[in-house]
């Protein structure tokens, strides 16, 4: 992939609106979803997944100061990390899977209604994922995890030409397996069996032959209904179905789902079952409460879903009742980066990582709003449907006028931007009150990627290693190794001298 990166493209200056300007834009302006819900305005911090829960998956301190600091910047919507649904291990990532998380996330909530002065509608997302192990140690994956069978036997006997093989016992074909050289695998194990080995094990919603992945379409319809109707106990506005990127729910969505019993190969069979997630959902919680989903413009993998599909996809949910529809694109793990030994895959070091995530190093288009004619097809197919369920566009928006030209386009109702909103929590803000040259600009590099990628507190290059004038670094809260803050500086919202 990094020969297809070859530009390094520098940030735009921006011109940037007064408050009488910005008052008067389409970004500034309000927009419903759904039957009971209004956001004061077009503009949304999408999830990211901060590593700031316990590893019981409750929430902490932490976490509020890190959803209290995006409400500090008074967005339309704050989408709450993907949270599972499910109540099991999951390290310290927010779960929903249990009545004993309602009281913490309610108290997220009262945080964030609280830092934006009740400005900012506040939504959670809710995932789904299936098994992903570390990568093993040859040895181990032989001696293990690999299932033995006739095959294993018959190609081994062809390879070391020794018939003696075709009726040897499990640990001798074991040991033989483990003494082959590196390129003779590739004769010796089949292709899931090599990923298993490079990559690690990981489920597919294709491994019928597993019960629980074949049940799948009976269990999750109800585990999205609870934890749909825990998050509105706890008072959220709304829940966005996470159906995106490398989870459960677009995987079924993808083109490479070729499930035979009704839930893959086509179209329709393929969006079954997030029209029955939704279905159940909708029918747990209030008419008023935003049901809305993020589903991708394209998979950006060999033989993955493309534009056409997520029209077709997007249309189609929407006409089932979605109350909004936000679309990315990428970030999968069929083409991620072998992780090293004792690592697990992580789905945003491939390609369609890149595509997710656009950096200003980039081919020749670059990563300024790289993924809106995504959701302008989305939107086009959705409003050629005769609907008007509004579509939330993002990638690579890190300024005022791209935005703002977004939504004059028809790209997209509603403007979704992270890391910029990460590099500075307050920009909504502050270009809503003409102050946006205050703006501290996203580099587009992903420092906060690889942070994730590695499972830490994810903070910003451009204020985790800063002071304030002023604040004493003894009651700044710090990373694990102490070396970043985890929240970034206050803004001194008060006029500059002379105005």
């Amino acid at each position: 992939m990094s020969d297809l990166l070859r530009v390094v493209h520098p940030i735009p200056d921006e011109d940037w609106p007064g408050a009488e300007e910005a008052a008067g834009s389409r970004l500034f302006s309000p927009v419903a979803l759904g039957r009971g819900c209004t956001l004061t305005s077009r503009t949304w911090v999408p999830a990211m997944v901060p590593w700031r829960a316990t590893e019981e998956g409750e929430v902490t301190d932490a976490v509020l100061a890190w959803y209290g600091r995006f409400a500090d910047g008074e967005p339309g919507a704050l989408v709450v990390e993907a949270t599972g649904i499910r109540d099991v291990p999951s390290g310290p990532l927010l779960r929903i899977g249990h009545d004993r998380y309602v009281d913490g996330l309610r108290r997220l909530v009262d945080t964030v209604r609280a830092r934006s002065s009740g400005r900012t509608r506040v939504f959670i997302q809710l995932i789904d994922f299936l098994t992903i192990r570390r990568r093993p140690e040859p040895s181990l994956y032989f001696a293990r995890f690999l299932r033995v069978d006739e095959g294993h036997r018959r190609r081994l006997a062809s390879i070391l030409s020794d018939d003696a093989l075709r009726i040897a016992p499990d640990e001798q074909i074991r040991a033989s397996l483990a003494a082959l050289p590196e390129q003779r695998l590739d004769e010796a194990l089949t292709a899931r069996e090599l990923d298993d080995l490079r990559r690690g094990y990981r489920e597919r919603v294709t491994d019928l032959h597993l019960p629980h992945i074949r049940s799948l379409p009976e269990v999750l319809p109800g585990l999205f209904a609870q934890a749909a109707a825990r998050a509105e106990a706890a008072g959220f506005d709304g829940v966005e179905l996470h159906y995106a990127h490398a989870y459960t729910m677009a995987s079924f969505l993808s083109a490479l789902n070729d499930r035979g019993d009704g839930y893959g190969r086509t179209l329709e069979g393929r969006a079954r079952l997030p029209k029955e997630v939704f279905s159940a959902v909708r029918a747990r919680v209030s008419e008023g409460f935003v049901v809305g989903c993020r589903i991708l413009g394209d998979e950006a993998i060999d033989g993955g879903s493309t534009a056409s599909d997520a029209a077709y996809f997007g249309a189609s949910l929407a006409a089932a009742g979605m109350d909004f529809v936000s679309v990315s694109k990428g970030g999968k793990f069929e083409d991620a980066k072998a992780p090293k030994v004792g690592q697990a895959a992580y789905p945003y070091t491939g390609r369609s990582g890149h595509e997710c995530m656009p950096t200003v190093r980039s081919d020749e288009r670059g990563p300024f709003g790289r993924n809106l004619g995504l959701s302008r097809v989305v939107r086009d197919a959705i409003t050629a449907a005769g609907l008007s369920t509004p579509v939330v566009g993002a990638g690579g928006i890190q300024g005022y006028r791209l935005a703002e030209a977004a939504l004059a386009r028809g790209d997209c109702d509603v403007v979704a931007s992270a890391r910029q909103s990460l590099a500075d929590p307050d920009w909504w803000r502050k270009v809503r009150l003409g102050r946006g040259a205050e703006v501290r600009r996203c580099k587009l590099t992903n420092y906060c990627e690889g942070l994730d990628q590695h499972h830490k507190e994810v903070t910003c290059q451009l204020w985790d290693r800063v002071l304030s004038p002023g604040e004493d670094p003894a009651s700044v809260a710090r990373s694990k190794d102490g070396r970043r803050r985890l929240e970034a500086p206050r803004w001194d919202d008060r006029p500059p001298s002379g105005d």
